[in-house]
């Protein structure tokens, strides 16, 4: 089968197991697994901030962040593409008793002209505006990406305003390929950031939240709480470190074959638009007359995997795993698929 459906089902090669199976250990939650300490001292150092946690999924390290620089009662301002509103289960709802305050943005962006205007004034009948999400890149926007000097104003909004500034990273290494900017460039801007390492970097499992000091203790009291406290988790955190080390440039291959593929898929018939191709996702929209799950059972007949997204959507991901055997298959199946 040539998996399409997510860069999540990416495994660990054979020296990233190796080095897992070496890995030095200990308790997490005393903060006495090396491991573990190694993964967050490099991630913070990466983005120039003072701290960061290990958490086995983005969803977790989100919903951290969310409860972090909240209380009940306040407001989250986002895109309403965003996953923290999409795909977390309304866990700012049930974790953190905070509303969304949801900005029509465009693939996934917003601006700070939109966000100004999203702020709440200070009513008794109305929530605090409190925290600012950004997604980068954005899953449902078909990949779509901030650049700094689109994040600059937001950032200096926030701090004029008062509000928190939050980064949902999970393909951040995807936008940097292709920008050049430093993770130190994008560390400035944000108050925390959350990084998934176990999509298109390959990693078995986890995500990594990064901020201040302060706000990382409390972070590691939330996830305590919501039972994110890991014991031995440096077989995952050496994984991790590894991906870092050793699998970044490679998202490039994934960015440059999610384009070609987009490009073929809009001299198609049966499809109706490709959303802008920005990195390792292709989202398109089938004509009309097509049914997405009839496609999708076509491919499947192709040994091909994908997913609908929308009511005549479907989206591919590109990602390590994948062979250029694998893409030559797919771009004969599209150009040959009735």
């Amino acid at each position: 089968m040539i998996n399409l459906i997510s860069d999540t089902v990416t495994k660990p090669t054979p020296e990233m197991l190796s080095v897992m199976m070496a890995a030095e250990v200990g308790d997490d939650v005393f903060g006495e697994d090396p491991s573990v300490n190694v993964l967050e001292s490099k991630a913070a150092k990466m983005f120039g901030k003072e701290a960061a946690m290990f958490c086995p999924s983005g969803t977790m390290t989100n919903q951290i962040a969310i409860k972090m620089h909240t209380q009940p009662l306040d407001e989250v301002i986002c895109d309403h593409y965003s996953h923290v509103y999409q795909y977390e289960v309304g866990g700012y709802a049930n974790n953190s008793g905070v509303s969304m305050n949801i900005v029509p943005g465009k693939y996934g962006k917003i601006t700070a002209d939109q966000i100004a205007q999203a702020i709440r004034p200070d009513y008794d009948w109305l929530p605090i505006s409190r925290l600012v999400v950004l997604e980068n890149s954005c899953n449902k926007g078909g990949g779509s990406y901030y650049t700094c000097d689109e994040i600059i104003p937001i950032s200096g909004l926030c701090q004029q305003r008062g509000l928190s500034l939050h980064l949902d990273g999970a393909r951040l290494f995807n936008v940097l390929v292709e920008t050049g900017e430093s993770t130190h460039q994008v560390g400035a801007l944000f108050d925390s950031i959350s990084i998934c390492i176990s999509k298109g970097l390959g990693a078995p499992v986890g995500s990594v939240l990064i901020g201040s000091k302060e706000k990382i203790r409390k972070a590691r009291r939330i996830r305590k709480a919501i039972g994110g406290g890991m014991r031995q988790a440096g077989y995952l955190a050496a994984a991790c470190t590894y991906a870092l080390d050793h699998h970044v440039e490679d998202l490039k291959i994934d960015n440059a074959r999610a384009k070609k593929i987009g490009e073929l898929l809009n001299r198609q018939a049966y499809v109706e638009s490709v959303r802008p191709v920005k990195t390792n996702i292709v989202v398109f929209s089938l004509a009309d007359k097509e049914d997405p799950k009839s496609f999708l059972d076509k491919l499947k007949q192709h040994e091909i995997g994908a997913v609908q997204f929308g009511p005549h959507e479907i989206r591919f991901v590109f990602h390590r795993d994948l062979h250029e055997n694998d893409i030559s298959k797919v771009e004969q199946i599209i150009s040959t698929i009735k």
